[in-house]
């Protein structure tokens, strides 16, 4: 029987939240017989988080790759010490994975070898990504925040070896600081937390005094109030020329969300995927408008 091609690859973003090691490595190997051909693993958002170590997350990466998944070691977007400095060094000094940069530091230590180029180093045109290009990307990831239109001219304009990828569910992470926010939620100090973050699996809601959606808190991390969700969008993405589809974890619904994904390749129709409890959904940026809005695909 003839295959059909698949018009896109399915990926799984760096878990951002802090769970307990137990969930997290259920949560993998979930994701090992999900259709999910790509995984991003690792820690980016904090140092501080033990509840899987680096060698933890090198020895879960060699599983995954054994269960034939594509395994991309994500590193952090924000570098504040020399121990997290060091440990960046070592992370890309490694040549058994690729590794997703999350900021320029990390292509410095690459110094040349193939590299997925994350959505926060902001490659907004044509002339950023021939520069990653030369430094070794193979792939980048369309920043969070870009429009539809805007993105179609910078696919005309990558170099035609690039590949990219565009995050279609999931929490969004927008903005990051120094400051740990959900440490400051609490009146803690960001050194002596309490490790608070693991009792939010999918960060902490922050409303309005109207008790509208406004954003979320996850460590360092500002996120959107709500779920993006682009999966009605999946089939125009991939005519357009994206070749990786990203779902980032949440708490609920992440293998849902993959799931969709593989019906849409497989030319089925749009499946509704919830988000976890009390989180909305969104897609505004997309479609040129604020962030926080939804756009119901019509037929």
């Amino acid at each position: 029987m003839e295959m059909k091609p698949n018009p896109f690859q399915i990926s799984v973003g760096p878990l951002l939240y802090y769970w307990p090691r137990q969930r997290t490595l259920d949560f993998y190997a979930e994701l090992a017989d999900s259709p999910a051909d790509i995984l991003y693993i690792g820690e980016t958002v904090c140092s501080r988080r033990h509840e899987l170590r680096a060698d933890d997350w090198l020895d879960l990466a060699r599983d995954l790759r054994d269960a034939g998944k594509t395994v991309v070691l994500s590193s952090r977007t924000l570098i504040e010490t020399g121990a997290e400095a060091h440990a960046l060094k070592k992370l890309c000094d490694q040549d058994d994975f690729m590794v997703e940069a999350g900021e320029l530091g990390a292509m410095r230590h690459l110094t040349g070898r193939a590299f997925v180029a994350g959505p926060h180093v902001n490659a907004y045109h044509g002339g950023t990504l021939r520069w990653l290009g030369s430094q070794g990307a193979v792939r980048f990831v369309a920043p969070l925040e870009m429009d539809g239109a805007t993105l179609a001219r910078l696919l005309e304009e990558r170099p035609t070896d690039m590949a990219a990828e565009v995050m279609v569910w999931g929490r969004m992470a927008l903005a990051f600081s120094a400051r740990c926010f959900t440490a400051r939620h609490f009146r803690l100090k960001k050194d002596d937390c309490g490790f608070r973050c693991i009792e939010h699996p999918d960060g902490l809601d922050m409303r309005t005094r109207e008790s509208r959606e406004f954003l979320g808190i996850n460590g360092i991390q500002v996120q959107s109030a709500a779920c993006l969700d682009l999966l009605a969008q999946a089939s125009e993405l991939a005519r357009m020329g994206v070749d990786v589809l990203r779902v980032s974890p949440q708490s609920s619904g992440t293998l849902d969300a993959v799931a969709a994904l593989d019906a849409i390749r497989d030319g089925g129709a749009p499946m509704a995927v919830s988000p976890p409890a009390g989180v909305g959904r969104c897609n505004g940026y997309y479609h040129g408008r604020s962030g926080i809005e939804l756009l119901e695909a019509t037929a």
